[in-house]
């Protein structure tokens, strides 16, 4: 069953590639506003997930700035974002609030060279043979929780704040219609917080989610020793890190893939995100790996495609944390929520819960579906979910799974003589 997302126009062969946007200003801007917008997007995620990881603001902020700059150098999947994840931030908590902070560096830099080796060996090739369905859950679940997410932001009973969040969203849809060389989440971010600053309303801010104080921080000192004793505290937090920020990161490129009809190379994506890691470590202090939400801001809002947004995204972020912060802080929590509350729509695969496509596959493929989901969501942990799934495939009898094969058998051979190989290399 073929995911329904929202398809981008076929690329030309040189769209995606840094040389053709720089010879091209039109293409530059796009990729450059894409990035501009990405980076406000990033913003509230990032925030609240340092509060899961138990680390300030300022250290998930910096470590997705590292993170976003060093995969749009190193990264295998070109306008794909990376940054201080929420799944990371899950499996890194625990570790924090038992045994402190100073032992994220050493996690963190385990973690990434376990990744390098992952991808070294061309284990990422692995990933082709995760079933459709899991893959359709894992998006279906992301949808849900970006979305669920953003409800304290909006559900209020202020009706500045709804109407904020209303506005925002009227905004995004419409204005593309009239204005298509600005990305619309750039437009209702500009006007409506130029709004609420002139207007003098009180209302929650970005600023209120943590410390935006400006500077940068220096190198991460290394402050446990490096015997069995800090091996025995950190290598279950860097095996988890490693793992569920190379399964994210390795589903999100394959989505990707799909959604922008490109190749992209899951080796380098493991060896770089391992890399991207270990600086992050050095200079951030905690680990990160593929976003979807602000993937899809980037990739479907900003339209962008190639390392340029990317890296604009990482500059941009590194002048909102340092020497914007002060207007970073003023954005309404509305604002962004609004603009996320349309990227979990467009994560979401509708096609999959209509009737008549649920009618049209096996009883198998919704069942892994739906656990892929409902393990996601209950847990907030990506990496179960799509375990969960794949556990659920391998059980369920043979039978079930091929029900209606020959009902669709000329059908997937068409499909089959339509896809792209996914390289693996």
């Amino acid at each position: 069953m073929p995911m329904s997302l929202p398809h981008s126009p076929a690329l030309t062969p040189d769209d995606g590639r840094v040389a053709s946007v720089l010879r091209s200003p039109k293409l530059f801007m796009r990729e450059t506003l894409a990035g501009v917008i990405t980076a406000l997007a990033l913003i509230p995620e990032v925030i609240s997930f340092s509060v899961v990881a138990g680390v300030d603001p300022k250290v998930s902020l910096i470590a997705s700035v590292v993170l976003c700059l060093a995969m749009s150098v190193f990264g295998g999947r070109p306008a794909m974002v990376t940054a201080a994840a929420g799944s990371v931030a899950l499996v890194i908590g625990p570790m924090v609030h038992q045994h402190g902070v100073q032992y994220i560096l050493p996690a963190v830099i385990l973690a990434g060279l376990i990744q390098i080796l992952f991808g070294a060996l061309g284990m990422a090739r692995l990933m082709r043979f995760i079933p459709q369905a899991v893959m359709t859950g894992f998006v279906n679940a992301l949808g849900v929780l970006i979305f669920f997410a953003q409800v304290p932001h909006f559900w209020s009973k202020s009706p500045l704040i709804v109407g904020l969040f209303v506005l925002t969203l009227l905004i995004v849809i419409w204005a593309p219609r009239f204005i298509k060389s600005v990305p619309s989440p750039l437009i209702a971010i500009v006007i409506l917080t130029i709004f609420t600053v002139t207007s003098g309303q009180i209302l929650p801010t970005v600023g209120d989610e943590g410390s935006m104080s400006g500077g940068l921080p220096g190198l991460t000192q290394l402050l446990v020793p490096l015997n069995m004793q800090t091996l025995s505290i950190i290598w279950p937090c860097a095996l988890s890190i490693a793992f569920v920020g190379l399964m994210e990161s390795l589903l999100t490129a394959k989505l990707v893939d799909e959604l922008t009809l490109t190749p992209s190379s899951k080796r380098r994506e493991s060896i770089g995100l391992g890399v991207a890691n270990i600086m992050s470590g050095f200079y951030g202090g905690i680990a990160g790996c593929a976003m979807i939400g602000q993937t899809i801001v980037n990739v479907e809002m900003g339209k962008g495609r190639s390392r340029i947004s990317t890296l604009a995204a990482g500059v941009i972020l590194l002048l909102l944390v340092t020497a914007l912060s002060e207007v970073m802080a003023k954005i309404p929590m509305a604002v962004l929520a609004g603009i996320m509350a349309i990227v979990a729509f467009k994560t979401f695969n509708w096609h999959s819960v209509q009737p008549a496509a649920v009618k049209a596959v096996p009883v198998a493929e919704t069942a892994v579906m739906l656990v892929t989901v409902a393990a996601t969501v209950f847990t907030g942990n990506l990496a179960i979910g799509v375990v969960g799934g794949i556990i659920v495939m391998a059980i369920i009898p043979a039978r079930l799974k091929h029900k209606h094969k020959h009902k669709h058998k000329h059908k997937h051979k068409v499909k089959a003589g339509k896809s792209s190989p996914d390289q693996g290399k």
